[in-house]
């Protein structure tokens, strides 16, 4: 392969005659004096390439030419001045634009498979070529094919295609700087940093290097067939012809690119080796078999070569660090320009700072495969979907795992969105700095940069924003960047990963996926043009967007389509255990660990809030205060009685009436939804300086000076409940609607500060001396005593029996916060004695909570907590609470219960797990239950084998309907499973296989399930309607029926094919089914014939009582004569 120019405007092209000597052919001036008639013409380009040179050879040394007419050369002055007069044509640089259009469209089609793509490689770009260029693992190693004569050539020039094209290189192209490797890594060759070459590699036989600077380089790295293949950087725009391969839009030298023969780079050039005819070598370059390859000497304003070589190495990734040059002038590597890599920098240097105090106490928590799913089928509302606690699907790996969605992208160019979620506190801003900490110390390294912006400097409603701002402006501190920088982050937006951290916070946003986007990165536009210009996927295409947000609100709603749902689900009791070694640690009171971890444990209700780390910290800073008074410590059984003990002694230090004032602010904040306030909205510069002092506001990372927030949310609603207690401006009759247990259309607001309700019924109900008293002050009394008697009739006037699941466990928290004796008790003693939580998620504190509640009704009850997630410690409490009598739980989770109960020995707990689990009646609505049943038979048989236990399971003995809905996909491929343990639940009597869908388990489903008929001996009630079967599945059955004949009181075969025959079969069988009292036979396929056998049969049945048979197969006529001979018939 080589590479050739054209001959400038004015010049003759030459035209090859004979074997020893280039002839001329006088074509005259080009018309127009361009080279755009030229690229249009009809012409050769095999004859057009051929460079006349003007210089009389004759003083030149001699020189010896080959046979084949296409390989005359060009000197170094000949390429100089050739190159000068193209630079000057302005139609031509305009046609070469058309040309390079032209391929990248052409090269897009997904049809297009030729290697000679391969050409266009400058114009597709470097974000393109490692998704169009084939790579040698998937072609194979090609070898380069010799071009044809001309004379071989077809009389038709311009259309002339080669009948194998030749494969020039094949692999995958990397252009770009050093740092942008890792995308597609190559391994550089080691004479570039002075070292020995490894076996077997392949060098270039010789390096020329000039001096070049690094901001106009670039790094070129290609994996390239086992041919040696030369590359020479020289000119920045390149003649038709010439294969050139530059950094997009970066202005670097090009490259050309010469096949040929190349020796070893430790052995000098043998003279019988291969090599190309015809050209002469140049001065300076002995054994050089290129043309386009001069000294340096020849071309002194060259820039620094890149050079490359095929070798047997691994690939790996490389990252933006300096590199040693080779040869003599220590050169270094082309890399990113220096700008761009004292920002790469900076933004390093800003991540890397860990976080101070309680924030820096870092316990890594689970993270959650999740999901988004309609509320209920009525309702577009999406919420997060809870899975069984067995089957979550664990992100063991982390960070890793999370940010492997972006690289497994089934798109690779598109913008990626994952999202973590999860509820106020439970880590997600630390998750996020976390993130960033770790690109800065180099452990994300397919990301060159990352960008954390806090979305509470993002809601200012009326600015307008660029790109530049987002990254630049809004993150932990404001960095400076030059339009270099922001072009090269433009350039490889896949490289980029924007963390856009509480984007609740963004709501008055809701709406931006169908918003207009900004017209360009540059310009100005409103928040939501940005946000929909990103999530849109318009500006910084191919970026990963990372959201942590919460479970709820209209912005959720926006997540459903996202590529990726993680979620943080909080502390285990051990996590929360360490975090309270961890705090004591960094606090330097050690010896005060263990006597923390023992209030803790004294307090089932505060350790089952330790799944939030905002409590476990506010725990600790209670725990450390009340172990340095002395005494006997205890820590307070609700959380009202935690936050009044750690804003009584701040109250008292502050300005007379503050906390109050800090009250209001909160709760007028989180009437708009937010958490964030500014200076000016203080009363006093004393209350401002009093609550920065205390802790209770701070400034969040990267806000300005003057912005503040409260330091939690759970603070925040706190705070807003006291505003509540206290303030005259709400009406006691208005009160009961803040508990946000009446319909949302009652309500006055819509209960973003989630905290309040319990709040609000602790403040109000405890003991004023020990509350709201301790914080205010004695003047406080009056007021909540009336707010008091208020409460307290609305509580006791609600049947707990007609709330939904949500709001019975919501009034349950409300009443133990209250600690009032007359409200708990009016509580436990309304509670049904069913009580389901089918769908509500039940976390530790709602598991503790209603494990107290029942205890203390002191009757029996029974629980359905399918799709609750409830952890195994909280299934295991309520499981062994002797009023429970029977229970419902996922059935994985309640075997892998058994299991670990098994493990540790609890023989007594195990047995009462056993005994009152049940799961009647049992619906299969997936693959997943059908197999789930199957590990409870497994359960079954390793129990029955035990010498400890024996009998069935009570959940398989007295389980009696089963039903069957999985469609038409999942139900033929599941049914045989189904069948396989059928014949275990010897007590089923009602078997439905008929689904909405359809399960289509067909004739072979019929078959298989009749073998299991002796077994069933007390089934009643067999539905097979809606599911494919024909006659030859109606004949099986009719065979098998009998086994039946005791017990079957119904049999459906609604809407099948039975046809005559299967109708006659059953017809046959109907006597002999004493105990059948209702057929339904409808919408089948049998005709008259069919219809007359079965009722024929059925005048022989006098215990039959009805017969549905209607069918439009049969005439009407027909149906009515028969129905008038037998009124048992059913035509409806």
């Amino acid at each position: 392969m080589r590479c050739l120019a054209p001959r400038p405007a004015g010049s003759y092209l030459s035209e090859p005659q004979g074997s020893t000597q280039c002839a001329t052919m006088e074509l005259g001036p080009l018309e127009g004096g361009s080279y755009l008639e030229l690229l249009n013409s009809n012409a050769d380009p095999l004859h057009l390439y051929h460079l006349h040179d003007p210089m009389d050879l004759a003083g030149e040394e001699e020189t010896e030419f080959h046979s084949e007419t296409d390989m005359d050369t060009i000197n170094c002055d000949q390429f100089n001045r050739l190159w000068h007069d193209m630079e000057g044509d302005e139609e031509t640089r305009e046609a070469y634009a058309s040309i390079a259009e032209l391929d990248q469209y052409v090269f897009q089609d997904s049809q297009l498979e030729d290697p000679n793509k391969d050409i266009f490689i400058e114009h597709i770009g470097p974000d393109e070529v490692s998704d169009s260029v084939e790579t040698p693992a998937e072609v194979g190693l090609k070898k380069s094919q010799k071009r044809p004569f001309p004379e071989e050539l077809p009389a038709d020039l311009k259309h002339w295609k080669p009948a194998e094209p030749p494969t020039v290189v094949t692999g995958s192209f990397l252009v770009g700087p050093v740092s942008d490797s890792s995308t597609l890594p190559c391994l550089l060759p080691p004479a570039l940093f002075n070292q020995e070459p490894a076996s077997g590699q392949t060098h270039l036989e010789e390096t020329y290097q000039t001096p070049m600077p690094s901001s106009s380089s670039s790094l070129s790295c290609l994996n390239l067939p086992e041919e040696p293949v030369q590359f020479i950087p020289t000119l920045s725009t390149l003649p038709q012809g010439f294969w050139q391969i530059s950094g997009a839009g970066t202005g670097v030298s090009s490259i050309f690119i010469y096949h040929s023969e190349v020796p070893q780079a430790s052995q000098p050039p043998s003279p019988s080796g291969p090599t190309v005819h015809g050209l002469p070598a140049s001065p300076d370059r002995p054994g050089s078999t290129s043309p386009f390859a001069p000294s340096a000497t020849d071309l002194p304003s060259m820039p620094e070569p890149a050079l490359t070589s095929r070798a047997n190495v691994t690939e790996h990734k490389t990252t933006p660090t300096q590199c040693q040059a080779a040869g003599e002038g220590s050169n270094k590597l082309p890399k990113w320009p220096e700008s761009v890599e004292q920002f790469h920098r900076l933004l390093q240097d800003t991540y890397q700072t860990e976080p101070a105090g309680p924030d820096g106490i870092l316990v890594e928590a689970d993270l959650v495969r999740a999901k988004l799913e309609r509320s209920s089928s009525k309702s577009l509302e999406r919420e997060l979907a809870t899975p069984d606690w067995a089957e979550r699907q664990l992100a063991h790996g982390g960070l890793a795992e999370v940010l492997l969605a972006a690289r497994e992208r089934p798109r690779p160019r598109e913008t990626q969105v994952i999202a973590v979620l999860g509820k106020a506190g439970q880590g997600k801003s630390c998750w996020a700095g976390a993130v960033s900490r770790a690109w800065a110390c180099g452990r994300l390294p397919q990301y060159d940069f990352v960008f954390s912006v806090p979305c509470h400097r993002l809601n200012r409603p009326g600015d307008a924003y660029r790109l530049q701002d987002l990254l630049f402006s809004l993150g932990p501190r404001s960095l400076v960047a030059d339009d270099e920088v922001f072009s090269h982050i433009l350039k490889r937006p896949d490289r980029v990963l924007l963390i856009l951290d509480a984007f609740e916070e963004l709501e008055a946003q809701d709406g931006f996926l169908h918003s207009t986007c900004g017209p360009a990165p540059a310009e100005p536009c409103s928040l939501r043009g940005l946000l929909a210009g990103l999530f849109q996927r318009k500006l910084l295409r191919g970026c990963t967007l990372l959201l942590t947000t919460r479970p709820r609100g209209r912005l959720t709603q926006s997540l459903s389509k996202a590529d990726a749902l993680f979620e943080l689900s909080g502390f285990s009791v051990e996590q929360a255990q360490t975090y309270v070694m961890r705090h004591f640690e960094c606090s330097g009171k050690t010896e005060q660990q263990a006597r923390a971890l023992a209030l803790l444990r004294d307090r089932p209700f505060l350790l089952s809030h330790g799944h939030s780390p905002t409590l476990c910290q506010a725990v600790c800073q209670l725990s450390e205060a009340l172990l340095e008074l002395g005494g006997d410590a205890e820590l307070p059984s609700t959380l009202t009685g935690l936050y009044v003990g750690l804003l009584g002694p701040a109250a008292r230090d502050g300005p007379p009436g503050a906390l109050a004032e800090l009250a209001k602010l909160a709760w007028e904040l989180g009437r708009r939804h937010q958490s964030t306030l500014r200076e000016d909205h203080f009363p006093s510069a004393d209350v401002r300086t009093w609550a920065v002092a205390k802790g209770l506001v701070q400034h969040p990372p990267g806000a300005a000076a003057a912005e503040l927030a409260f330091c939690s949310f759970l603070l925040q609603c706190f705070l807003g409940a006291m505003w509540l207690a206290l303030s005259g401006e709400i009406k006691d009759k208005e009160l009961p609607q803040y508990l946000a247990l009446t319909p949302r259309k009652k309500r006055p607001y819509d209960n973003w500060l989630e905290g309040v309700p319990r709040f609000l019924a602790g403040l109000i109900f405890q003991p004023p001396t020990r509350c709201l008293g301790a914080l205010v002050g004695p003047s406080a009394t009056a007021l909540v005593d009336r707010k008091q008697k208020v409460l307290a009739k609305y509580l006791k006037r609600l049947q707990p029996g007609t709330l939904r699941a949500r709001q019975l466990l919501e009034l349950l928290h409300c009443a133990h916060e209250a600690e009032e004796a007359g409200i708990w008790r009016h509580v436990v003693q309304e509670l049904p004695a069913r009580l389901s939580f089918l769908g509500t998620r039940l976390t530790p504190p709602d598991a503790h909570v209603l494990g107290k509640a029942l205890e203390a009704a002191g009757r029996d009850f029974s629980l359905d907590l399918r799709s609750t997630g409830i952890d195994p410690s909280g299934l295991g409490s309520l499981v062994g609470l002797s009023c429970v009598t029977h229970f419902r739980a996922a059935l994985s989770d309640t075997v892998a219960l058994w299991e670990s109960l098994r493990q540790h020995g609890e023989t007594k707990l195990l047995q009462a797990a056993e005994e009152k689990f049940t799961i009647e009646p049992f619906k299969a609505k997936s693959l997943k239950d059908v197999e789930d049943l199957g590990k409870l038979m497994q359960t079954q048989r390793t129990r029955s084998s035990s010498e400890d236990t024996a009998g069935e399971l009570p959940a398989v003995r007295d389980l009696k309907k089963l039903e069957f809905a999985l469609g038409p996909i999942s139900g033929p491929r599941a049914f045989p499973k189904l069948v396989r343990i059928l014949m275990a639940f010897s007590s089923l009597q009602h078997l439905d296989l008929d689904a909405l869908s359809e399960n289509k388990i067909g004739d072979e489903g019929v078959l298989q399930l009749s073998a299991t008929f002796p077994q069933l001996k007390s089934l009643e009630t067999l539905n097979l309607s809606q599911n494919s079967i024909t006659d030859v599945g109606a004949c099986k059955l009719a065979e098998a029926l009998p086994s039946l004949a005791a017990s079957l009181l119904r049999l459906s075969l609604y809407n099948n094919c039975i046809c005559d025959v299967g109708a006659e079969s059953l017809a046959r069988v109907l006597p002999d089914m004493v105990s059948l009292r209702v057929m339904d036979v409808q919408y089948n396929k049998f005709t008259a014939a069919g219809a007359q056998q079965l009722a024929a049969s059925l005048r022989k049945c006098p215990h039959v009582e009805t017969l549905a048979m209607w069918t439009p197969t049969i005439p009407f006529s027909v149906q009515e004569h028969l129905q008038q001979q037998d009124s048992r018939i059913s035509l409806r």
